[in-house]
């Protein structure tokens, strides 16, 4: 197949549309649904992501995009017992692949509502069984067992997407892109992240240990195919905060800072415990633990109609215990597509828990970065490399 038709474009009023090769056949199949225009464009890239993750780390990967940008990303490591109460899943019923995807919706599972989903490996019963009970617009994979297809086509009336990619495909090395009716061409971005990237440590600190590598490369591997400006927060395999398409690189900083905040407080006890209806839906609750954390906790408490949520409607998390517990985040990498022009960053993050940092390094003010990073005892590598995505 060469071309295959989409509903529209980016809007309703975006038609014809349509994705298609000139040379060869495309390496795509649509096994159910009908894809969209953004659809195929959180599908392809997501799974480019997935494919190097898996790559880097050698164990399964999966990544929840939206819009064009990853709302979480991780590899298939076994979840805790806290991460099963916080993410709503049992460990005992995922598969790797399974627990990959999880960790990556889990990432920021209020961003999540809806994704695409992307995995690096073929997609088993038990990853099928996880999406079928979340809210997803698609998937896409290297392949299906005949039960998860099963699953899968059930989901959303029989309308749920499912995409399968033909692993062993290469792009062609340039691509092309238009705008205004103008013709854009460049290189495709096949850099290779490794652990190369991180041989350039330029602080006082230059211990590196392989688990906080293996964060660095993903939250990498994550900024590359995100839209630019972006950094990442990453911890225990996983990526815990995304701040993507700021025009600021502290607003970046801030934003992914702001979300790895929030993944730390819902492992919080009050938070682990919040006392739902049996009645209530997984979306319903996110939604109810995003406000719960917030600074209008107390605001919201007093909603009736919010209350009714609730067996019994629980007590307010004070802003001074969510600082409390924030602070006792640590151990977390931290990756930017571009250099750091001011040591705020590394104020901010260091707020988050953050202890290793890699950035591409190459502002006039770097030495005021590692200054920064030195007086909180802070591992940065330079990989000078940016990674912009656009």
């Amino acid at each position: 197949m060469k071309e295959i038709e989409l509903k529209y474009g980016c809007n309703p009023n975006q038609k014809p549309a349509r994705i298609f090769t000139d040379t060869g056949e495309l390496p795509v199949e649509v096994l159910n649904g009908k894809p969209g225009f953004i659809n195929f464009l959180d599908a392809l890239n997501g799974f480019q992501l997935v494919t190097e993750l898996k790559e880097a780390t050698g164990l399964p990967a999966a990544t929840s995009f939206k819009h064009v940008s990853p709302a979480g990303a991780a590899i298939g490591l076994p979840l805790g017992e806290v991460e099963e109460q916080m993410f709503f899943a049992k460990a005992s019923k995922l598969s790797p692949l399974a627990s990959a995807y999880v960790r990556a919706r889990g990432a920021d599972r209020v961003c999540s509502y809806g994704d695409w989903v992307a995995l690096s490996d073929v997609c088993d019963e038990e990853t099928a069984a996880v999406l079928a009970g979340e809210v997803s617009d698609g998937v896409i994979a290297p392949g299906y067992t005949d039960k998860a297809l099963e699953i899968l086509k059930g989901k959303r009336k029989g309308g749920y997407s499912v995409v399968q990619i033909d692993a062993s495909y290469v792009p062609r090395s340039a691509e092309f892109k238009d705008v205004y009716g103008i013709t854009f061409e460049q290189g495709r971005n096949n850099l290779k992240i490794d652990s190369d990237f991180l041989s350039n440590i330029v602080t006082k600190n230059k211990e590196l240990p392989d688990n906080a590598r293996r964060d660095l490369l993903i939250a990498l591997i994550t900024l590359k195919y995100t839209q630019s400006n972006s950094v990442c927060y990453a911890l225990d395999g996983q990526v815990i905060g995304v701040g993507a398409g700021q025009q600021s690189r502290i607003h970046c900083t801030r934003l992914a800072g702001s979300k790895a905040d929030n993944w730390f407080l819902r492992q919080h006890p009050d938070v682990l415990n919040l006392p739902f209806r049996e009645d209530i839906a997984r979306p319903v609750r996110d939604n109810s633990i995003e406000l719960y954390i917030s600074d209008d906790c107390d605001d919201v408490l007093q909603d009736g109609a919010w209350q009714s949520i609730f067996t019994r409607c629980p007590r307010e998390l004070t802003r001074d215990e969510r600082k409390d517990w924030i602070k006792k985040a640590s151990g977390v990498a931290l990756g930017s597509d571009a250099f750091f022009p001011f040591g705020d960053n590394i104020e901010r993050a260091k707020r988050s828990g953050v202890k290793y940092v890699a950035q591409p390094g190459g502002s006039i003010r770097d030495d005021n970065v590692i200054e920064a990073c030195d007086k909180y005892g802070m591992v940065m590598a330079f990989t000078g490399m940016r990674l912009f995505h656009h």
